[in-house]
């Protein structure tokens, strides 16, 4: 007798605790029947669940009258269009002398800092905004680490209905005027330098060089990090952080009630294809989707210790701050992820109590790939949660997780984007986890998947959409008066409805695999492959450290086909040879299809990638078929582009 076995899960919660997560106790407050009654519901009645949810999290705001929707529509939809709110009074509502945030620097920097000094900084801080005549609408720009000088700073900004930006310090002098030039700050923000990989890394010559090519600006801020007293001559407009620390008496932070689509941040594509669209996000929608994926979906609650490896050029800042506004305490790290032995954020976990540690995909990758075994070696007692995004966490590195780090905990594989600042598929306390599946979609989110057609499919792969509108949806670009530039990102491909740009499958389970950015699937012989596939199997070879995969138009000249060709970085010392690509061959081949097997496979010194991790395969694509890159300073490692040029392996 035959038949289909069926798949167990990696995880399951534990029935004893279960009932204490806030997405249990939500359940339970909507009377739905269990979790898939829940989503059905959130997306059914949207307005009843978005309503519910703003009580649930007790959002300060006032609310308005009764109409929560106004034009159900995409583009178009306004949310909760009488509603007033802002953002930074939810985040600072608590100010007593709970931890607000410990901040780590490497093995440089140690601080810590209460609700109430965290609130008394951002009132400071906020006086020299004034004094610098930001007010509603402005935009504030930071050119910073991941530093509680930059958290103080976004807090002051949003509470005066100023409009927040930030980019990280590893940006080169273009890449940060290709994205601050485009919204013309009144402020920027900047540091002296930082530490990474033990090293420190002068800024104070870019500094001035971005400021003398922004007109617009009227006040810079230099923090210092690196140095005390840093050199602030040759910086137009510069005060030192902490220059107003004198002002008199005891102030209080001016929040500024604003429109629930009030601006609130711009936020920017990662600009490897031109100039990085600037993405305009607004005051109730991020605050309730943040609240949302934060209390249900991971079970943050007041308390708990709340880490993101992150930069503050990554959207994951953006949501690892707003954990404040559920009551937890933010740990802020910055620096090299692989610092102390590539154990300096276990280190962190085991020192603070760290309840939800989030990283990306690549970092598990590499942790694993080093050998790490941070459940034997660290007291992990008090994670709960481990988050993990960026780009597909493989199967393998979901048995590495439970086998190394812990076997009772919630492994969450999330995916969205910069484009909505959180999440479309994330995690569930209450649900069981599936090797290589992220568990579910988001509440309130109507995220299907489409054929080519556009017609939803299960078990198969296609585009991944939402059908109905979210209230986290940009409220914009900027510079785009017509909306022409938004729906065309979004809503060529499918009118009315969001294409997100992921080639995804829902599962058996209602959870979601992808399989990398539809724009880089390949299409050998005109069968569309997911580069995640590859990877994985790849990536299990302890020879290959990292690889990437691109289509080349074969033969030359022509565009209607394609060869598979596969680049990797291999371990130091070892070398390419007739053996080893047989082996990576047949690994792909064995566990794959015929169409998954690279025609080339070749040996590169490094992989380029963006600032947030993310490899590039389409800039690589562009290199390989001479065509140029556009926007090469959105790039961590812009040099690892020369290794794809003219390779002689690709002539034949």
């Amino acid at each position: 007798m035959t038949g289909c076995i069926e798949i167990q899960p990696i995880w399951r919660p534990n029935p004893s605790t279960v009932g204490a997560t806030r997405m249990a106790m939500f359940i339970q407050a909507a009377g739905q029947g269990g979790d898939g009654d829940l989503w059905r519901w959130s997306v059914d009645r949207p307005e009843s669940f978005w309503s519910m949810l703003w009580n649930f999290c007790g959002v300060l705001g006032e609310r308005g009258g009764e109409t929560l929707l106004d034009a159900d529509r995409m583009p178009g939809a306004r949310w909760f269009p009488e509603a007033h709110l802002n953002y930074a009074e939810n985040l600072l509502k608590y100010r007593d002398e709970g931890e607000a945030l410990v901040f780590w620097g490497e093995d440089k920097v140690r601080r810590r800092m209460t609700r109430a000094e965290l609130y008394a900084e951002v009132a400071r801080f906020q006086q020299l905004l004034i004094e610098a005549g930001v007010g509603e609408g402005d935009r504030v720009a930071a050119y910073l680490p991941n530093l509680p000088e930059t958290l103080v700073a976004m807090l002051a900004t949003t509470a005066l209905g100023a409009i927040w930006s930030s980019a990280s310090p590893d940006f080169g002098v273009q890449g940060v005027l290709d994205r601050f030039g485009q919204i013309e700050p009144k402020v920027l923000i900047c540091v002296d330098g930082y530490w990474y990989n033990g090293k420190p890394v002068d800024c104070l010559a870019k500094n001035a060089e971005v400021v003398a090519q922004m007109p617009s600006l009227v006040r810079t801020v230099l923090v210092p990090y690196l140095d005390p007293a840093p050199n602030t001559r040759k910086i137009a407009h510069a005060v030192l952080w902490g220059s107003n620390a004198t002002v008199e008496g005891k102030k209080e932070v001016i929040f500024k009630k604003v429109a629930f689509d009030h601006p609130l941040f711009i936020m920017f594509s990662s600009g490897t294809t031109g100039v990085p669209k600037c993405i305009v996000h607004g005051h109730g929608g991020v605050l309730l989707q943040h609240l949302k994926e934060h209390q249900l979906h991971s079970d943050v609650r007041p308390g708990d210790r709340l880490f993101y490896f992150t930069t503050c050029g990554w959207m994951m800042w953006n949501w690892l701050v707003s954990g404040l506004a559920s009551g937890a305490s933010l740990l802020l790290y910055d620096g090299s992820p692989f610092a102390g032995h590539g154990k300096v954020l276990f280190d962190y976990a085991a020192a603070e109590g760290m309840t939800h540690f989030g990283t990306s995909a690549k970092f598990i990758d590499a942790a694993a790939k080093l050998g790490l075994q941070p459940g034997s070696t660290h007291d992990l007692s008090a994670l709960r949660a481990m988050f993990s995004t960026g780009s597909p966490l493989s199967p393998e590195a979901f048995d590495w997780v439970y086998r190394e780090v812990k076997s009772d905990l919630l492994l969450a594989s999330i995916s969205g984007g910069t484009d909505i600042v959180s999440c479309f598929v994330l995690g569930n306390p209450v649900l069981p986890v599936y090797r290589g599946e992220i568990q579910c979609r988001g509440l309130g989110m109507a995220v299907d998947v489409f054929d080519e057609d556009g017609r939803p499919v299960r078990g198969e792969k296609g585009e991944l959409v939402c059908t109905k509108p979210f209230p986290v949806m940009p409220v914009g670009f900027w510079n785009d008066p017509d909306g022409s530039k938004y729906r065309a990102a979004y809503f060529e491909r499918f009118p009315n409805v969001w294409c997100h740009g992921d080639f995804s499958e829902l599962t058996a389970h209602d959870g979601m695999i992808i399989y990398g950015r539809s724009d880089a699937t390949l299409n050998p012989g005109g069968v569309r492959i997911g580069t995640a596939e590859i990877y994985r199997q790849v990536e299990q070879l302890p020879e290959i450290l990292e690889s990437l995969v691109i289509g080349q138009d074969w033969p030359p000249g022509r565009h209607d086909d394609v060869r598979v060709v596969l680049f990797v970085k291999l371990r130091e010392g070892l070398v390419l040879d007739s053996a080893l690509i047989e082996r990576i061959r047949q690994q792909i081949r064995a566990n794959t299809t015929p169409r998954h097997v690279p025609a080339k496979v070749v040996h590169v010194a490094d992989i380029p990638r963006t600032k947030s991790g993310k490899i590039v395969e389409l800039a690589v694509r562009n290199v390989v078929h001479e065509r140029p890159v556009k926007n090469i300073e959105a790039l961590a490692n812009p040099e690892a582009l020369a290794f794809f040029r003219n390779r002689p392996e690709l002539a034949d």
